[in-house]
């Protein structure tokens, strides 16, 4: 869908909107690609989760400034800053003044641990404020929204499927296929669970040198290969290819220790998100004697300190 649709008149007519978005569970694969111009961008592939995520719900005041937003609970300053940019995209879309609201967030996404829990705010905000107007906006225009209030984003708004995803552009480079290999993921929090301040952090040491483009344009084909041939193996080799040149980056101390339990109980790889302390131990669904190596490995995390969190699949 690249055009808003327009709901039914009933809906056209309401001035009370409710969105959802999911989160994720870190990234699969992030670094320094390029694109159809051959220009290096900065890149993601996320790892989807069910299950956690925001719900919004914005109620317009009609006739009121359209920058007079409210929110609850404070200090969502992101996701107020999108409802602001929503209403105008809406208003625009409908031919009609712009108006304020009122926007209430809800959810149990933990901030600050790179499941995308503000990308997550302001998607589910964006569509609120569209189905108060009526409207279903394309995930391009989500996108775009969402990285204006950010400066980054996720891809949440396309849904689950495994995309390659220039975060601070909000477009999509390459659409790997319809869905990861399949995994179970056994999710961890490293350095105690601390939130980090995912803007503030680098995406690679600059310049970029020749050779990281050449590592990642190899570990973006291996992905490609991976999701084609439903190759979980791979998946785990890319994975923990990435996250170990991400150590660059974030140094987590962890990470010798997340690849030995990997090494120990058989798994396929490690997974961390590349901008935040949620990491993931990956298995194969089909190896022998999964269920022992899930308890052993979950065993071993919670004796080495990263606290286990959820066992999920892709």
């Amino acid at each position: 869908m690249t055009a808003a649709t327009r709901l039914p008149q009933a809906a056209a007519r309401a001035t009370v909107g409710t969105g959802h978005a999911a989160c994720h569970h870190g990234e699969i694969l992030q670094g320094v690609f390029l694109d159809e111009r051959r220009r290096s961008v900065h890149a993601l592939v996320t790892l989807p989760m069910n299950g956690p995520g925001s719900t919004a719900r914005f109620a317009r005041r009609p006739g009121s400034p359209p920058d007079e937003v409210t929110v609850v609970p404070d200090g969502r300053t992101k996701a107020r800053a999108a409802a602001v940019l929503a209403v105008r995209e809406c208003a625009a879309l409908r031919d009609t003044d712009p108006c304020g609201g009122e926007l209430t967030l809800t959810g149990d996404l933990p901030v600050g641990l790179g499941m995308g829990s503000s990308t997550s705010d302001v998607i589910a905000t964006v569509r609120a404020v569209a189905d108060s107007w009526g409207l279903r906006l394309p995930p391009e225009t989500i996108a775009r929204i969402a990285v204006r209030a950010e400066g980054a984003s996720d891809p949440l708004m396309h849904g689950s499927g495994p995309l390659l995803f220039a975060q601070r552009e909000g477009r999509v480079l390459e659409v790997l296929g319809s869905a990861l290999p399949p995994a179970v993921v056994v999710g961890c929090l490293l350095a105690g669970g601390a939130p980090v301040d995912t803007l503030s952090l680098p995406d690679l040491p600059t310049p970029h040198h020749d050779d990281d483009l050449a590592a990642y344009a190899h570990l973006r084909r291996m992905l490609c290969r991976a999701v084609a041939d439903a190759d979980t193996a791979l998946l785990g080799r890319v994975s923990t290819a990435s996250a170990r040149l991400r150590q660059r980056v974030l140094r987590h101390k962890e990470f010798p220790t997340l690849t030995g339990i990997a090494d120990r109980t058989g798994a396929v790889g490690v997974q961390v998100a590349h901008s935040g302390n949620v990491a993931g131990i990956l298995f194969d669904p089909r190896t022998p004697g999964l269920r022992d190596r899930l308890r052993r490995c979950t065993r071993a995390l919670s004796r080495e300190g990263c606290a286990p969190t959820r066992t999920f699949t892709t």
